[in-house]
């Protein structure tokens, strides 16, 4: 992936005009979906974990995501990015290596969230940021400025105690200390609330991503609030299987 390349996928990040990101889980899919028109092609983590047997959450070994991203990427003539979870690692240099294992195989861009893999719980702020900050460190270092998207799980670790005001506070607290750190984009999943997404695309340093699911606005509403990226995230994956559960069970009954 060249740097004019990752720069053409940095570009289809625009506010009120955004990216959708109809997420896959290996070459077939991503075929598909390109074919279909697609401008970018972007992995789920829950979505390749399952396709290889996996739960979600870091559980599918590093070099198997990494395998399957080249695979991807090989399949393809558009800029691919990868969910990297929580860089597979706590430490900033765990992280800082395996986004590098990611760009060295030709990924335009990644995910990297402030959820603690398997805890239930955040990073603070400083920690996230430290993160990034190493990972922002490496790209400049190899010359290869890839797209950092810094996820905050602020809205899904909140489950039903939604207090929109408090929880958008903290968003944009993180999305200020993850710009500074060397973060391109903010990915809030969860966050469905049409008010407070125009709010935080108001607010936020940097474009703003929005996960569909249940209840959240369609994506011309999203794009008049003035989001800038739209991941289906493990939504495609659920469907087909569901899909294949349905015929298996047809044959089978």
């Amino acid at each position: 992936m060249t740097t004019r390349q990752i720069q053409a996928f940095k570009d289809l990040h625009v506010s009120g005009n955004p990216l959708v990101l109809y997420n896959i889980w290996d070459a077939g899919t991503a075929k598909i979906v390109a074919d279909a028109g697609a401008k970018a092609i972007a992995t789920g983590s829950a979505s390749v974990a399952g396709a290889h047997g996996y739960p979600d959450g870091e559980k599918l070994p590093l070099g198997a995501a990494l395998r399957n991203l080249k695979r991807v990427i090989d399949a393809v003539d558009i800029p691919v990015s990868i969910d990297l979870e929580g860089g597979y690692g706590a430490e900033p240099q765990t992280v800082a290596d395996t986004v590098m294992r990611a760009v060295d195989l030709g990924a335009a861009g990644f995910n990297l969230e402030d959820q603690v893999v398997g805890a239930g719980a955040l990073y603070g702020i400083p920690e996230q940021a430290a993160r990034i900050a190493a990972a922002r460190k490496a790209l400049d270092g190899a010359g290869v400025p890839a797209f950092i998207n810094a996820r905050t799980d602020v809205f899904l670790q909140a489950g039903s105690n939604i207090q929109i005001d408090v929880l958008l506070d903290e968003v944009i607290q993180r999305a200020q200390a993850y710009n500074q750190a060397g973060a391109d984009g903010l990915f809030v999943p969860g966050l469905i609330d049409a008010a407070a997404i125009k709010t935080l695309c108001e607010i936020s340093p940097m474009p703003v991503n929005i996960m569909m699911g249940p209840n959240c606005p369609d994506a011309e509403t999203l794009a008049k609030q003035g989001v800038a990226r739209i991941s289906y995230g493990p939504g495609p994956y659920a469907s087909a299987m569901e899909a294949v559960a349905k015929q298996a069970k047809a044959v089978y009954s």
